[in-house]
Order: C-alpha cells, then sequence, then structure tokens
C-alpha cells in the first residue's frame, strides 16, 4: 500500500511541476486600460492556466482523498501494533525475571540427573535389592524420576530458545514499525505540500483573473455614468424608470426589470433617511449620531477660509474664489431647503465637517461641483443659512480631527462603513439598518426605512435604472433578454475566458472581440442553456443589506446564482443603459 500511495504522489509531483512553469511572468500593473487587447490576451492567458491547472488536478482529487484515507487507515493500523509491540516487550520482559527464577530449578535438576545417572546404575541397584520386587519398584520410580528431570530440563531450554527469538523477533517488529513510521511521516507532508502548492497556485491564478476582471468592470462603470445618478436630495434629475408606478407599458409580456434600493454611495447620513428622521423627531445631533460612530461634535470656530475653482454643475464658473468656511456654507445647495430644521442643521454640520476635514488634510482648494460640494454663485435660501447660523462653527471630531462626513441622498434602508465599499477604513462610519424597528423582509423595508414610501418617501428608494426608448422609455426586460443573462452567467462560469465575448449586444464590444448573440452564447452552453424564464426570486441578507441569491426557473431548469455574480453579468450584459446600481436589488415580473 505504501509502494501505491508513493507511485501516486510521484505522479500528482509531476503535474504541479508541469503546471508551475505556465506562472506568467512580467509586470501585469503596466497593462492600460485603453489597450483593451492586451488585457483580454493577459486574462485569457491566465484563465487557460488556470483551467490546466484545476483539469490536471481533478483526475486526481478521488486518488489524493483515497490516498488520505488509506495514510489514515495505516497509521491506525500502527498505531495497534506500536501497542502490540509495547505489549509483547513486557511479556518479554517479565519472562526474562521468570526465567532468572527457573535457572536456580535448572541447575538443580541438571545436578540431580547428574547424580542419578552416576550412582544409581543398574549394577549398584541389583546388589542393594533383596529380591525381585524391590529391584522392579526402585527401577521404576528411578526411571520415571529420570524423565521427569529430563522433561524439565527440556522445557526449561526450549522456554530459553522461544524467548530468545521472540526478542530477536520484537527488536525485528520494532525497526520495520520505525521505518514505516517514517515513511508514513514523509508521505503525508509530502501529500500535504502538493495540495497545498497546486491549491496556492491555483489562488494565485484566480486573484490575477480577478484583478483583471476588476479592470475590466471600469469598462461598465462607464455604462453606470450615463445613468445621471443623483448624488445628493437637491437634485431633481437621475435615470430612475419607476417603471411600477408610471404605467407605461413597454408592449410585451411577461416582463422583468432589477429594482435597486437606494442610489451610491450610501455611506455616512442618508439626507432622505436624515429627513424622515426629522419629521419623527429627532434632532440633529441624533440623526447624526445614527450615521456616524465614535465622534463628537465640537465647535471649532469660523476664522479658516477655503478656496473655490472651477465650473458647478449648473455652468457658473469659480477663479480661485477665496471665502470663510462659513460664507462658504451658505453658497451650498446639497438639501432642499424646504425641509425640516433639525436636518438642515444636521446637514450644515456634516457639509462643514467635509470641508475642515480637507483642510486639515491639506487641500485648501476645492471644486464647486458634486465632485466635492455643490456650491453656486448665489445665496441659498433663508432656511438654510438660518441651519448655517445655528450651528456655526460645529463640527464632528474624532481623535481630536474633523471626520469625512460623508452624505448621499438616499440609501435604500441601509448605511455602510467606508470599508465596505473599499474604500480606507475609517473609525467613525458604519454599517447599520436605517429603519423604524426591525426589518427581515422586502416589505419591512419599504413600510420601515426612515427614507422609504411610508416616511421620507424619496423618488429613488426602490428604482429601476435605465431605459430604451423602444420599449415605452422603459427597463423592462423580455423573458428571453434574461434568459440570456442567465446563459451568459452559466458560460462564464462554465469557461470564464469567454467573458470577453459576452458583452451588451447593441453596442460596440469594448474589448475589441465579437460579442456573441443570443444564440450563439445558448449553442456555446449546450445542455442546460435557457430559452425562456418562467419565474425568478430573490433572497437578500436583511442584517447587511445585500442581495444574497437570485433563483431563475424556466424551460433550462433550475439554476441559483450569488447577488453579486447575477449582477455583475446582468450590469456587463443588459441592453441600452439598464443597470442595477447597488448591493441590495430585487427582480420584479409582472
Amino acid at each position: 500500500m505504501i509502494k501505491r500511495i508513493t507511485f501516486l504522489i510521484f505522479i500528482i509531483l509531476f503535474c504541479v511541476f508541469s503546471m508551475f512553469k505556465y506562472l506568467p511572468i512580467g509586470n501585469t500593473d503596466s497593462i492600460n486600460l485603453n489597450d483593451i487587447g492586451s488585457i483580454n490576451d493577459e486574462l485569457s492567458k491566465l484563465t487557460v492556466e488556470l483551467n490546466d491547472s484545476i483539469n490536471a488536478t481533478r483526475p486526481l482529487q478521488s486518488q489524493v482523498s483515497n490516498m488520505q484515507s488509506q495514510i489514515a487507515q495505516i497509521k491506525t493500523q500502527v498505531s495497534g501494533i506500536e501497542a502490540d509491540v509495547a505489549n509483547k516487550q513486557k511479556t518479554i520482559d517479565a519472562s526474562y525475571r521468570n526465567l532468572a527464577q527457573k535457572e536456580q530449578l535448572l541447575n538443580q535438576t541438571i545436578r540431580d540427573f547428574y547424580i542419578k545417572s552416576t550412582y544409581n546404575s543398574p549394577i549398584l541397584i541389583l546388589l542393594s535389592s533383596q529380591n525381585a520386587a524391590e529391584l522392579t519398584q526402585v527401577l521404576t520410580y528411578q526411571q520415571v524420576a529420570t524423565n521427569q528431570d529430563k522433561a524439565v530440563i527440556t522445557n526449561l531450554a526450549l522456554s530459553i530458545t522461544d524467548l530468545e527469538q521472540q526478542k530477536k523477533d520484537l527488536q525485528t517488529e520494532q525497526t520495520q514499525l520505525l521505518a514505516l513510521k517514517t515513511n508514513l511521516d514523509d508521505q503525508s507532508a509530502k501529500l500535504n505540500t502538493i495540495i497545498q502548492g497546486a491549491q496556492a497556485y491555483q489562488a494565485s491564478l484566480s486573484s490575477q483573473i480577478a484583478e483583471l476582471s476588476t479592470r475590466q468592470q471600469e469598462l461598465i462603470a462607464q455604462k453606470e455614468q450615463s445613468l445621471g445618478l443623483p448624488t445628493t436630495a437637491y437634485t431633481t434629475s437621475g435615470g430612475c424608470s419607476s417603471d411600477l408606478t408610471n404605467g407605461k407599458d413597454p408592449g410585451f409580456s411577461p416582463k422583468f426589470a432589477a429594482f435597486t434600493y437606494g442610489v451610491p454611495h450610501r455611506v455616512g447620513m442618508s439626507q432622505y433617511g436624515a429627513l424622515g428622521r426629522a419629521e419623527a423627531g429627532q434632532s440633529d445631533t441624533d440623526i447624526l449620531n445614527a450615521y456616524f460612530a465614535n465622534s463628537t461634535i465640537t465647535n471649532v470656530g469660523s476664522g479658516q477660509n477655503i478656496t473655490v475653482n472651477g465650473t458647478n454643475d449648473y455652468g457658473e464658473t469659480f477663479s480661485n474664489q477665496s471665502m470663510n468656511v462659513e460664507d462658504y456654507l451658505k453658497h451650498i445647495y446639497e438639501m432642499p431647503s424646504n425641509w425640516p430644521s433639525e436636518a438642515l442643521k444636521a446637514q450644515a454640520i456634516a457639509a462643514r465637517s467635509f470641508i475642515m476635514h480637507a483642510l486639515s488634510s491639506g487641500q485648501a482648494t476645492v471644486a464647486p461641483n458634486q465632485s466635492f460640494q455643490e456650491v453656486k454663485t448665489e445665496l441659498n435660501a433663508q432656511a438654510w443659512i438660518d441651519a448655517v447660523n445655528a450651528t456655526a462653527g460645529q463640527v464632528m471630531e474624532s481623535g481630536g480631527q474633523p471626520i469625512e462626513a460623508w452624505f448621499s441622498s438616499t440609501a435604500g434602508g441601509y448605511f455602510h462603513s467606508s470599508s465596505d465599499l473599499g474604500w480606507s477604513s475609517t473609525s467613525y462610519t458604519k454599517t447599520g439598518v436605517d429603519a423604524i424597528g426591525s426589518v427581515n423582509s422586502f416589505t419591512d423595508l419599504i413600510n420601515n426605512a426612515y427614507d422609504g414610501p411610508a416616511h421620507a418617501n424619496s423618488p429613488w428608494f426602490y428604482c429601476d435604472w435605465g431605459s430604451r426608448s423602444q420599449y415605452a422609455g422603459t427597463a423592462w426586460l423580455t423573458s428571453g433578454e434574461l434568459a440570456d443573462i442567465v446563459n451568459v452567467i452559466l458560460l462564464a462560469k462554465k469557461d470564464s475566458s469567454t467573458q470577453t465575448h459576452l458583452a451588451q449586444i447593441d453596442k460596440p464590444n469594448p474589448d475589441g472581440v465579437d460579442t456573441w448573440g443570443m444564440d450563439q452564447v445558448r449553442q456555446k452552453l449546450g445542455l442546460g442553456a435557457f430559452t425562456n424564464i418562467s419565474s425568478i426570486s430573490v433572497s437578500a441578507d436583511f442584517t447587511s443589506g445585500q442581495t444574497a441569491t437570485v433563483t431563475v426557473t424556466g424551460d433550462g431548469g433550475t439554476q441559483t446564482f450569488s447577488g453579486s455574480d447575477f449582477k455583475n453579468y446582468f450590469n456587463l450584459r443588459a441592453p441600452s443603459n439598464i443597470n442595477i446600481v447597488g448591493p441590495l436589488y430585487n427582480i420584479e415580473e409582472r
């Protein structure tokens, strides 16, 4: 069995060493996003290497498993042998102790046997016997005694011989056992090293593929940018189709659409959430404490200036205009001025904290648009000015420094820490549910979220994003289009090197290769491909606010995908600018 295990390990070593010769060399960081072809080539190369590695090791997985099982069984047997050897050692040791006692008996028996043989000769017995009966009796007794002495001597001699053989056999077993244990330990170590090496190699390739895929995702991000997502509550435009309430008919049925809860970026204060909280009676301090952690409101005064340079989103230009921080704040347009005063004051403190954080970080010049904060040349309404004056000098601080108090329009019932989005980790942002009471379902979220329909009623709380003019400006998809997205996911999982061919059909391929249409994707996928989707369901993690799984059923059977995978390939393949824009979404069917 040990020889068979050794032979299998040599096979695995050969496969692994063969795979390592394909490790990529060179610095992939030098790849430019504009050079789509090189990205595609690198991704394809890495994908092929990963698939080769997996395919090379897959046939040996059952053998490896058997080897591990056999080694475990052998080690169990070895433990039994060790116990048996230990018992034998105890028995032999006891036998040697008994032999020392029997040695006296052996010596005495041999002496008696010699004496009897010498002095009890038949002639002497004949001469000393008075009659025949006595002679017969003496001779019979002598023969019995002699036989007993012979038996004792023979048994003791055999015992010594057997004990010596047992001792010799035991030493042989101990030597073989030591060699066996050493061999097993060596084989186990080699097996673990090989498996770990293969897994590390595959993980390395997967990591490189993921990195390149992330770069390709930047191309997908351009699609999202075309939606004009609202960054602040003051914005009145955006690409929300509101296809559940606008009554528009795309002209086909059944129809499917992806609805996202909230809009990016969901870190810090939700402005519509602040509105809902203010309407529920919360103060500006209550509101800010709900969205930020480990911070205190401190008055730092109003003596500093900030320089504004650039053009705002309304076409107004600022040419290195120096403004006192408090005056600057009165020109900010981030929240509707007709909202409750507590919401406005919370916004004023957050905006002031944001600008003071920039100053403390060495940023003395800022843009007058949504890349920083939206500023206009004219003063904002009096209600906003009153909120700025009422909170003059107040900022949120953490560790003695103003915090970067992020805020956004609508969080969709959840707010997230900066690290959740891959930003730099901060001690003052946090993840939580922005709702009154518990949230255990989409219905709870709609009814309980502060920025939801039952409270602040943000127009961006639950939206399908994007549209197509040929379908009444809606974001609805046909059953066949949804089936195509499902097929794309299945094909990409089957062979990740196909991803560059799976871009949206109605636009030029961003990777400069041919885009495969619905029929071609279905043909390449083969067995299990979908033509139509009959139903779809979504499960979510209502603690963190993320879609967990998407399950589809149709003529290809039933398939379940992770929420992140479905979102990524939906955004890659969906037509026009139709997009899922956040971690929590649902799929509606009508």
